[in-house]
């Protein structure tokens, strides 16, 4: 039967696509031993050995015969039996050259490198493509299906399958690689690039990558095409860019065993465009803004920081560059120096740390240029309010910033209550200490459109690769969300005091502390940490975590996020008190761990659970092992970002988190290993409205366009605002107190708060508008209108903050306040069970993937999300409208306010499900009220006074059942009877039928001591009738 396409097509048509880019194409047979075109002695020679020892003459004419032939020994010359020690040493042969040594014409002896390839000029170098290339081995022969050679140098291997043969898969083409690793050491000791394709699909990976790690190569845009082959023979294997990516996207780390790295499409196309950014950002007339570059949590970031350092130390025109790497103060255990430290080799240099302000200075102020890892709290003057000295001048100093998007880089200036000096924001300190210094922002998430600060001192996006190229590459797994929302009682007897404690524990505090104070506690620590709601957690993470285990072929990792250290400790103890045997003292054995800083001072419920950082080091080596026995952390920040456990597949949160550092979070889970097919965030808190907005800076930024902050119209609208807020002060001298001593400095802010109470509105009309000048000044803070007015910025501020401060009250802090309420609350609460709350809806569970397509189109078609949401919302809202006229019995105190705070905290979890939840519950209640009044033979007005009347429970006891529903109907026909038109509005008639409630209660002997309260009820109830009625 006729064939269509096989493996020997496939591999023609790489051939083919090779030839176009200028490679010359030899058959196997024709340079084997005894072929047409001989060139192998042996089928043992890996490498074409005239074609090497013809380059090396070529690249190293000054050197003397006996020294190329030296360098060829060695290249030709593996030193171990260890293959991946042995392509670590050609590697280095071919990006530095070769050591060699030689004898001089005086007999001296000389020390030089020998090229063996020339990265400069393409064409310097020799090209071939060689198919069905015999070798033989001591494990037997082998005919690798292509080989590319550089030199004589067999750099690239490539493996086809058929593409209509259903079994023959480039995953069986890669398990061929490995089969050649074994029989093949020698030959692939000179390789660089692995490939393996079909006639749809094609992979590319390093020597020691799993197939995880083998990925697609796109073309720059990312776009997906039909035969993947092309991109990457035609992208890849273009002269120029295959130099680059041998020379500057080929790593080695040095762990143990070696791993090497080859860097993904995303990060040479994102590299490079930073590189071509930063020249011209440092150039002469250059703005010294490099940009933005986003690149997705779990892409690789931390990587191409370091290829991206790795290439512009390189590159002539920055004339050996001074890199300084600004960390995230929260990574305490120095995740991305560790990264940089692995990948010294390609760093060429050592990365060094400036742990004090001290070793900074000095470091920096080196000509030399080098890599230096600090945070850029180190650029805070020693003194508040001083500005940091310049401690070069240098134009190709560098600053690099992990996470380039938080509030702290500002350049606003801020005036200090209590000394009346001015401090700066951050940014600032680093301009002052680095005038001339060039800044690039790396970020995992995207920045968002009203961070004004981060474009400010970066610019704008670099290059950007989001979350949905990242799953489609297969660079990440999708992450799944799963709510487990924690339902929580009220005990009773403990409600009923709650509101009498919260005025004693308040007592002395304004309004508005008291509500701040009461919500924080209501909402989170009093919730979060009650002792039931512990118990419940730590009962469901275990038996979750054990079904989770069992559903995959490998034994997992999983993360507790707990929202404080206390929260951790208690955590710890309820799970070891499940499961003891995964508790060990010694860092070394123990299933559970908790991570987390403190000091000898903790209270002594955390101090079994701090440790050094060195002891923590340990743990973390335990964790990322896939096969150590440690599978379950518990952490409050640490290890939240730039930590990378590939077999990590669940987080459990118990945390509030927003924004940057959610969406950071929780991409711990979407490292790519083995058959993971997605990470799981199991949410106890109540994050996915948070989650949800988060994302929505995704679909908001998604890779188009780059939003162009305009100085001219941002000087605008800082002089409008500026304007506004200086005619407040019209007749008031307050530059006189600009200029004076701190006295008269912190004079000025009390005079100035004195002044702007004293306007009519003033309070208010003046906090609107400074906070709008704070606003302002933020977008135009580099111009130099912005300069010219920052002092006059900071007193403005500073009388706000004045105004404000004055405003409250005294009494106990808010940390007292806090405690006493977090004990009050905690007795009060009690955890009844885990809900699965798709389940308990009657909706059937979807693997609905928080960063699929179908996610992101809801979060950009808010419209159509909410239409079905606003519609049941509507249809319930007035129902309820018209029973509440009906039906009015409960009154709510402090109690109230708890209760809407635990309705908050559940409906934080699936928003929309969530609370369509409740509306059905609650429907399904008015829906059988009618039920309830034709079991009790009343009508439902009828139902309603009895339900007044119900409200003491001495009444119920005292008169029973049929006697308080007699005294209903008797109720509902005296009101209908005697009621006039607006008898509610006229206080005659008011008193009139208030007096025939009592004596109608007095009839039937109601208790006394509740009669005042029951006569209030069911007038109330008698108001909501007439109204209804009329």
């Amino acid at each position: 039967m006729a064939r269509y396409l096989n493996e020997d097509d496939i591999e023609l048509y790489a051939i083919e696509m090779l030839a176009g880019l200028g490679y010359a194409y030899l058959p196997g047979a024709e340079i084997a031993p005894d072929g047409s075109h001989e060139e192998r002695k042996s089928f043992k020679d890996a490498i074409l050995v005239k074609r090497l020892r013809a380059a090396i003459a070529r690249l190293n004419p000054n050197l003397p015969p006996s020294a190329r032939e030296d360098a060829l020994r060695k290249v030709i010359v593996h030193e171990t039996t260890d293959l991946v020690l042995n392509n670590k040493r050609f590697h280095r042969f071919l990006i530095e050259g070769v050591d060699v040594e030689y004898s001089d014409g005086s007999g001296s002896v000389r020390y030089a490198k020998a090229r063996i390839i020339d990265f400069a000029d393409p064409e310097a170098n020799d090209w071939l493509a060689v198919n069905q290339y015999t070798i033989k081995e001591e494990a037997g022969e082998r005919r690798p299906d292509l080989l590319v050679f550089i030199n004589g140098l067999p750099i690239a291997l490539f493996e086809f399958k058929n593409p209509t043969d259903p079994k023959a898969t480039i995953l069986s083409a890669f398990n061929q690689l490995q089969t050649y690793k074994h029989d093949l050491p020698g030959l692939l000791a000179y390789n660089e690039l692995l490939v393996v394709a079909d006639g749809t699909h094609a992979r590319m990976g390093a020597l020691t990558a799993d197939w995880e790690r083998f990925s697609a190569w796109k073309r720059e845009d990312g776009a997906a095409v039909p035969v993947e082959i092309e991109p990457l023979v035609n992208e890849v294997f273009e002269k120029r860019r295959l130099l680059d990516i041998l020379r500057s996207f080929v790593l080695f780390e040095t762990t143990t065993p070696a791993n090497k790295i080859l860097a993904a499409y995303h990060q040479y196309y994102g590299v490079n465009k930073a590189l071509e950014r930063t020249i011209a950002a440092t150039a002469a007339g250059g703005d010294r803004r490099i940009g933005v570059f986003w690149h997705t949590q779990g892409s690789g970031k931390s990587l191409s920081m370091t290829f991206y350092a790795s290439k512009i130390a390189q590159q002539p025109e920055l004339e050996n560059p001074t890199l300084v790497v600004l960390t995230d103060p929260n990574d305490l255990d120095d995740q991305l120096f560790g990264q940089f430290m692995r990948c010294a080799e390609l760093l060429r240099q050592t990365p060094e740390q400036a742990e004090s302000r001290e070793v900074l200075r000095t470091a920096l102020a080196v000509a030399s240029g080098h890599i230096i890892f600090t945070t850029i709290q180190k650029f805070l003057p020693e003194t508040a309010g001083e500005r940091y000295p310049a401690v070069t001048q240098r134009r190709n100093v560098i600053v690099i910033a992990d996470e380039a998007h938080r509030s702290q880089y500002g350049f606003g200036a801020h005036m200090d209550e209590g000394s009346g000096k001015l401090t700066y924001g951050f940014a600032r300190h680093l301009h002052d200490a680095l005038p001339n210094a060039s800044f690039i922002g790396f970020t995992g998430t995207p920045v968002e459109l009203t961070d004004h600060n981060t474009r400010t001192v970066f610019g704008n996006y670099i290059d950007v690769y989001d979350v949905r190229r990242a799953v489609e590459d297969g660079s990440t797994v999708p992450i799944y969300y799963e709510a487990r929302v924690v339902r929580v009682d009220l005990d009773a007897k403990k409600v009923s005091y709650l509101d009498e404690e919260f005025e004693d524990i308040t007592e002395g505090q304004e309004e508005d502390e008291k509500r701040r104070a009461a919500s924080r506690w209501s909402q989170l620590e009093a919730l979060v940490g009650a002792e039931a709601r512990i118990e419940e957690i730590a009962g469901d993470i275990v038996e979750h975590f054990e079904r989770r285990q069992k559903g995959f072929d490998f034994e997992g990792k999983a993360m507790i996020v707990c929202m404080s250290r206390r929260i951790c400790a208690r955590i710890y103890q309820a799970i070891v008190a499940r499961r003891p045997a995964w508790h060990d003292d010694a860092d070394e054995r123990g299933v559970l761990k908790v991570v987390m800083t403190g000091s000898a001072s903790d209270e002594p419920a955390l101090q079994p659970h701090i440790r050094n950082k060195s002891r923590r080091r340990a743990i973390e080596k335990r964790f990322k092992d896939p096969a150590d026995s440690l599978k379950l952390v518990i952490v409050r920040d640490m290890w939240l970002t730039g930590f990378d456990v590939p077999a990590l597949h669940t987080m459990y949160v118990d945390k509030p988190m927003k924004g940057h550092s959610l969406v950071q979070a929780i991409a711990r889970v979407n490292r790519v290993f083995k058959t993971k097919a997605g990470g799981l965030v199991v949410d106890y808190f109540g994050i996915m409205a948070d989650l949800k907005s988060a994302l929505a800076t995704y679909a908001d930024s998604g890779g188009k366009g780059e939003p162009v902050l305009n100085e001219e119209d941002a000087v605008a609208v800082l002089q409008r605002d500026y304007e506004v807020v200086r005619g407040m002060f019209h007749g008031f001298p307050y530059q006189a107190y600009l200029e004076g001593n701190t006295a008269a400095k912190m004079l000025g802010l009390n005079k100035g708060a004195d002044h702007i109470l004293g306007l009519e509105d003033g309070k208010s009309r003046f906090l609107r508008a400074c906070e709008s000048l704070a606003k302002g000044f933020s977008l135009a803070s580099t111009s130099a209108y912005a300069r010219g007015i920052a002092d006059e910025v900071a007193f403005f501020r500073g009388v706000r903050a004045t105004i404000v401060k004055v405003s409250g009250g005294a009494g106990q802090s808010l940390e007292e306040i806090d405690l006493a309420l977090q004990q009050l609350v905690s007795e009060a609460v009690g955890a009844r069970g885990i809900v699965d709350v798709l389940a308990q809806s009657g909706i059937a569970r979807p693997d609905i993937s928080v960063f699929s397509d179908e996610f992101l189109d809801e979060l950009a078609g808010v419209e159509q999300r909410n239409l079905a949401r606003e519609m049941l919302e509507r249809l319930l809202r007035d129902e309820i409208k018209v029973r509440s006229r009906r039906n009015a019995v409960q009154a709510r105190k402090f109690s109230d306010m708890l209760v809407e705070a635990i309705a908050r905290y559940e409906n934080r979890s699936l928003t929309t499900v969530q609370l369509i939840e409740h509306l059905i519950e609650f429907a399904k209640e008015l829906r059988d009220e009618p039920k309830r009044a034709e079991a009790m033979g009343l009508s439902e007005d009828e139902l309603a006074f009895y339900d007044a009347l119900a409200q003491s429970k001495s009444a119920v006891e005292v008169l029973g059942d049929e006697t308080l529903r007699t005294i209903a109907r008797e109720l509902l026909k005296s009101i209908r009877e005697n009621a006039t038109i607006d008898w509610n509005l006229r206080e005659g008639v008011r008193a009139a039928v208030r007096l025939r409630i009592k004596k109608l209660l007095r009839k039937y002997k109601y208790p006394p001591d509740a009669t005042e309260n029951a006569t209030d009820q069911v007038l109330e109830q008698a108001e909501l009738l007439c109204k209804d009625a009329a």
